[in-house]
């Protein structure tokens, strides 16, 4: 073998290297099943990433098979984990201005929510995040809904003396208020809960409703609809802002355009979902019930007087946060 050769081989083996050294596997964590639109979400960016050739891989662990759903932001935010689709209010407890991304009523629709993640109030939001070493990829809200064991719900009066199921501190404070008994719990819990008789009634996203496939233990379903909807929940793709900064300039621009698709993907879709989860309700024969204006109006009278009021004296900053969402039309 000649000098040269030797060389030329020695030169391979240190591009190799270098190239091993490069790539990175991040892991991305959530609490869905594979059919899930947040599954699709990160398997969109998954893919796209994939298909930049950047020497980066995102690695998804769903239905809750590397952390529990409520505890993947600490585990995000110390950086023992990489990415992860949640409901942000999940995180109420660290940040507790999250609990504002839960709020009866606070949004009006899904465009309006797509408004939302673009305004300063978000802003005010993802600074927050970044004290906790977290930044959005992917913005997203869902609507939804309320299911109930045994009668339909559709007005605060419905739920009185009701064993149930609320996402989020905002919704338990409202549905307390209109004198339900709270049982705190992730969505993918409702369905052994309703099956044992712990829960008669619960309310979550439609897209959670029928993915863990609520419609087998309920005899009533009031969805979210174009002109009412007073449950919306944000929940984003999120990611460790620190993991992100350490990846190379071609991995950060195949990940930021992987999320821009995939964002582009979730707001058309979270469209569809509600009225999908309609059909599947019904074909299972579950009853469909429809909340007025009326019942939105009482609805959201009740969140002001319980909801809102104790988000204002809970966070220092509260108000203004609340006036800067109000303030988004």
């Amino acid at each position: 073998m000649t000098k040269n050769f030797l060389t030329a081989v020695a030169m391979t083996a240190l591009v190799g290297v270098a190239s091993v050294a490069s790539a990175a596997e991040l892991r991305l964590s959530h609490q869905w099943s594979n059919k899930d639109i947040r599954h699709q979400v990160a398997q969109i960016v998954a893919d796209e990433v994939a298909a930049a050739d950047v020497d980066l891989e995102i690695k998804i662990f769903g239905s809750k098979s590397l952390f529990k759903p409520r505890e993947q932001y600490r585990p995000l935010s110390r950086g023992q984990l990489d990415m992860t689709v949640l409901p942000l209010s999940y995180a109420g407890g660290q940040q507790p201005a999250f609990n504002l991304t839960l709020m009866p009523g606070l949004v009006k629709n899904h465009d309006h929510a797509a408004r939302l993640s673009n305004s300063p109030y978000m802003a005010a939001l993802e600074e927050k995040m970044a004290e906790d070493d977290v930044m959005v990829l992917v913005h997203g809200y869902l609507a939804g809904g309320f299911v109930g064991k045994d009668k339909c719900i559709t007005k605060p009066e419905d739920v009185a003396g009701l064993q149930t199921r609320a996402a989020g501190k905002a919704f338990e404070q409202m549905l307390a208020g209109a004198g339900a008994s709270i049982t705190s719990m992730a969505s993918s819990e409702i369905y052994n809960a309703m099956q044992t008789g712990i829960l008669n009634a619960a309310n979550t996203s439609s897209s959670s409703f029928v993915s863990y496939r609520i419609y087998e233990q309920v005899a009533c379903y009031t969805p979210a609809t174009e002109n009412v909807a007073l449950w919306f929940m944000y929940q984003p793709l999120l990611m460790n802002k620190s993991t992100f900064e350490g990846l190379n300039a071609d991995q950060q621009a195949a990940l930021l355009a992987a999320s821009e698709k995939a964002e582009a993907f979730y707001l058309a879709e979270a469209k569809k979902q509600d009225a999908a989860s309609v059909a599947v309700f019904e074909k299972a024969g579950v009853e469909i019930a429809e909340m007025s204006p009326e019942d939105f109006a009482a609805w959201r009278a009740l969140a002001k007087e319980t909801s809102y009021k104790a988000f204002v004296e809970d966070v220092p900053d509260g108000q203004a946060l609340l006036d800067m969402a109000l303030a988004v039309e």
